[in-house]
């Protein structure tokens, strides 16, 4: 099988669906023809999408067009993690698109603009993860903006619009570093490299890192993770993400905290790497270090104080994103397995939990949780999995995101980062609190007035069960062919540190407590 070709077709697919919707009159087209399209688009970037994954996971590295496009271990994991929760919010989108046209909130243009901004939005991200060159990096960023911002301002509500311009003018000023940064790369690699050409490819520079000025990588580490982290969500640059997710439809909320945030991640790692690479990994961990502590403290208590119920689902990803980067600036091998989980787990977590505040929101007609009460005597399946969601956020076990805590709280100890795992507990202690809270206040309590007790229709249901299930999979056990994706990732996290027994021994224990629902006494040591 040909899987640079299947690369190109995976990149090709959701951008011909935005094309076709985009040339199709807005009024006589029937809204059923914007839908298959979509449909088939997404139906076709998931099938595609896992037989990469799964070819990347069996040891093929794939190469297309040349070097400009890139599938390994580590870019596979989050091409997962598109794979999965694109086609979940993309048939969720059908019963919300329907919902909203039925209550007047969309016209016929506004549908189409959706649709195919939604295509355009996965086609941005599948490019951001397999781009080679890291110029493209940037401007698979960039465009994820450009096709987000009309996602977020679709309602062309006045607060819609505000959202959707303080989002473009933050994340394009922030990415605006992180172009500095790609650029001090760039220009660092052409100066050492025999063939300067070649030095905008990342798997290119990477032999070669080790030979590139150390105070430029640190300055270029500095500028990709301001920048690329305004993207992520990380305290301070974060200011953009609470009003473009409670504005932006719930669909897109899914997808923009359950994938596009964990794709600027991933292009942070991409440069962690070649810093760790050049100068050590002292200086990488310790900048993700005080983003990601910073981020957490801040955003537990906006989790704790918000009263709006997108917001704080916001806020909840900015201080998930935090815990992140606190996994990866505890490094080592428990670090990095601790956070590349914790990127999974939270991506099907928060798709699930904003898929379900849609569903709310179409029983409720509000985002206020203190008008919202008795979901789950209103509507049983809703209230059942939006409480099962809650917990699952909150880090409770048997669900995925427990696993992905106690692994860095145990990476943290082995560390001895005692000040950041102590911080860290707090700010969760704080979070759970605010999510038991939701739980007592609006899954159970007394149903509101004037509320028709039915639930949604079986379609707006059938996403987010789907989601739970693969939430509480992970939080069982890893399925074997998903802990062996782990096990590349991290591999190629870790290719900057020198052989190490210790580590090698700790590494294998980490990946058989993954496998198995218990933990080696090795890594509790």
């Amino acid at each position: 099988m040909d899987y640079s070709l299947l690369l190109l077709i995976l990149l090709v697919c959701p951008l011909v669906a935005a094309l076709l919707i985009a040339v199709l009159p807005s009024k006589p087209t029937p809204r059923g023809i914007y839908s298959a399209i979509h449909v088939l688009s997404l139906a076709g970037v998931a099938a595609i999408g896992l037989t990469l994954v799964v070819s990347t996971f069996m040891g093929n590295d794939i190469f297309a067009l040349g070097e400009w496009f890139h599938l390994d271990g580590l870019g596979a994991l989050f091409l997962g993690l598109i794979a999965v929760i694109a086609p979940c919010t993309g048939i969720y989108s059908l019963p919300y698109v329907a919902h909203d046209v039925a209550d007047g909130k969309l016209g016929p243009s506004q549908v189409k603009q959706y649709y195919a901004f939604f295509s355009l939005f996965v086609f941005s991200m599948i490019l951001a993860v397999t781009s080679n060159n890291i110029i493209m990096m940037w401007v698979s960023v960039e465009a994820t903006t450009l096709s987000t911002v009309f996602l977020v301002g679709v309602y062309r509500t006045k607060l819609a619009l505000e959202a959707a311009w303080k989002y473009v003018i933050v994340c394009t000023a922030g990415v605006a570093f992180g172009l500095f940064g790609t650029l001090l790369v760039y220009a660092n690699a052409a100066d050492i490299m025999s063939d300067p050409h070649q030095a905008v490819f990342w798997t290119e520079i990477l032999p070669n890192a080790t030979q590139m000025d150390h105070s430029l990588m640190m300055i270029a580490f500095v500028f990709a993770a301001i920048g690329f982290g305004t993207k992520a969500g990380l305290f301070p640059m974060h200011t953009w993400l609470p009003d473009a997710h409670s504005e932006a439809p719930s669909p897109v909320s899914a997808l923009l905290s359950g994938v596009l945030l964990k794709c600027a991640i991933l292009i942070v790692l991409r440069f962690f790497i070649l810093t760790a690479a050049n100068v050590g990994d002292t200086f990488p961990q310790t900048i993700m270090m005080i983003l990601g502590v910073l981020s957490v403290c801040y955003a537990a208590f906006e989790v704790y104080r918000q009263n709006d119920l997108k917001r704080k689902l916001a806020y909840s990803s900015c201080e998930n994103v935090g815990l992140i980067a606190v996994c990866f600036g505890i490094g080592g091998p428990l670090g990095i397995i601790a956070g590349l989980v914790h990127c999974v787990a939270h991506g099907l977590t928060k798709a699930l939990m904003f898929c379900l505040s849609g569903n709310v929101m179409m029983k409720y007609h509000t985002r206020d949780l203190s008008k919202i009460s008795g979901i789950i005597s209103v509507a049983p399946v809703t209230g059942v999995l939006f409480a099962a969601g809650c917990l699952a956020l909150a880090g409770f076990p048997p669900f995925a995101m427990f696993v992905s805590e106690m692994f860095m709280i145990l990476a943290g100890v082995a560390a001895q980062v005692w000040w950041a795992v102590v911080l860290v507990l707090v700010a969760l202690v704080v979070v759970i609190m605010a999510l038991v809270r939701m739980i007592t206040g609006s899954a159970l309590g007394k149903p509101s007035e004037g509320i028709k007790r039915k639930d949604v229709s079986a379609l707006a249901l059938a996403p987010e069960i789907v989601l739970l299930v693969l939430v509480v999979v992970l939080g069982v056990a890893l399925p074997g062919p998903l802990a062996g994706s782990i096990e590349e990732a991290s591999s190629i996290v870790l290719s900057y540190e020198e052989e190490n027994p210790e580590n090698d021994s700790l590494f294998e224990d980490a990946m058989a407590a993954l496998a198995v629902d218990e933990a080696p006494e090795e890594v509790f040591e």
